[in-house]
């Protein structure tokens, strides 16, 4: 790690700086005041020897003996060794001796008081650093049972800092998956109460049917018939179903890649409206839809057809027979927009906001509705950059609006 970002490190250093400062000045200072202490005792004990020689003798000039004290200093010490003094190793002058061994016990002092702050220094940080690691891995442990609520109680870039920001930021994510994985097992759960209730109803009917078949075998012939077509009509919801749910899952795993590419929008038009053909000629409806071959969008064609098929089987199955459903193309530097309009029944305010939910059935409709067809087609176009939005009059029909955006 770069030595900026170990901020803790700085202020160890500058710490130590003003720490060994505040010793340098203070010895120094030390130093000056021993120094001066010496040189007051020796003038002292000068003045009193230069005052006892002009009293014994007075003829004695003081220059004479200022120039004696500033010369050189001669190497004989047989003078002072009559008085037992070695000048290389005792004091002449005994206040300095004390003087030396004063100021020496109070350098020590100073040096022991110098360590003993660093140790203590070194001992806080270490202390906070043990607090620190131990919240850390009280948190560990805390997520360990799930529990995930930890906070940052710092905003500094030491090491331990940014190890409490990166776990932190684990932590929000643990807890985010935790309550997905919460979320989608609420959302399995319900999905599979939904499946399991589409499929009872058709699976009854198919059942009760067959009974009637199997229990009856003199059965006349139109009742027989009658009964095949509409347990092949709700063997066929049971597939549209399966599939439709099958394509969901694919959705809500994330495992649906599309391929874009641009494509005419009158191909998506003419295949979907090719696929409900059937439909149409049942109902008498016409699909009217002007052709703009300049105008392309960048979709996946397959599940986009597939998508615009679905609005257009709802708008059939509530349209007016003998009407028209109109198809509407526009195209800008923004988007691209398919608007479906139909002639029918339309759609509550009520059930209007829900329409596009699994499984949901309106006040409208029809009995052998799955609820299933809107809500693949709305995650279809918005898992490829679209959107789709729905306005419904009761009485005189509804228009869906998708928007492929560029």
């Amino acid at each position: 790690m770069k030595l900026e970002n170990k901020i803790y490190l700085k202020k160890y250093l500058y710490f130590l700086l003003i720490l060994f400062c505040c010793f340098l000045i203070i010895g120094n200072l030390l130093f000056i005041v021993q120094y001066r202490s010496y040189t007051k005792n020796y003038n002292k004990k000068i003045n009193s020897l230069l005052i006892e020689l002009q009293e014994k003798y007075p003829e004695m000039n003081t220059n004479d003996f200022m120039t004696i004290l500033n010369e050189p200093a001669t190497d004989n010490q047989e003078a002072l060794t009559e008085y037992g003094i070695d000048i290389t190793e005792d004091a002449v002058i005994l206040e300095n001796e004390r003087s030396f061994v004063h100021y020496i016990v109070i350098f020590n002092l100073l040096l022991f008081f110098f360590f003993i702050g660093l140790i203590v220094l070194l001992y806080c940080q270490e202390r906070k650093k043990s607090r620190e690691i131990q919240e850390i891995i009280h948190t560990l442990e805390e997520i360990n049972r799930k529990n995930y609520t930890m906070t940052v109680g710092d905003n500094t870039e030491d090491e331990l800092s940014q190890l409490k920001n990166e776990l932190y930021k684990t932590t929000v994510m643990l807890k985010e998956s935790a309550e997905n994985s919460a979320t989608a097992k609420k959302k399995l759960k319900d999905s599979l109460s939904d499946i399991s209730h589409q499929l009872k109803t058709p699976l009854t009917s198919i059942n009760i049917m067959l009974d009637n078949i199997l229990d009856h075998p003199e059965m006349d012939k139109k009742t027989h018939e009658l009964f095949l077509q509409n347990i092949k009509r709700e063997m066929r919801n049971i597939y549209f179903l399966a599939q439709a749910i099958l394509k969901l899952s694919e959705f809500d795993a994330d495992v649906v890649i599309f391929e874009n590419k641009n494509v005419p929008i009158e191909e998506l038009i003419k295949e979907a409206v090719q696929n409900v053909e059937m439909l149409c000629e049942l109902k008498n409806i016409k699909i009217l839809y002007e052709k703009h071959p300049s105008f392309t969008v960048f979709c996946d064609k397959k599940w986009q057809v597939e998508a615009l098929t679905n609005i257009l089987k709802n708008c059939i199955e509530h349209a007016f027979p003998k009407t028209k459903i109109e198809i509407l193309v526009k195209a800008n530097t923004v988007y691209s927009m398919i608007k479906v309009i139909d002639q029918g029944e339309g759609i509550s305010k009520k059930d209007l906001p829900h329409i596009f939910e699994r499984f949901y059935k309106g006040k409208n409709a029809r009995k052998d509705s799955i609820g299933i067809g809107l809500a693949l087609a709305k995650a279809i176009i918005e898992k490829n950059n679209g959107m789709i939005k729905v306005d419904s009059v009761l009485g005189k029909g509804t228009a869906f609006e998708i928007r492929y955006y560029k």
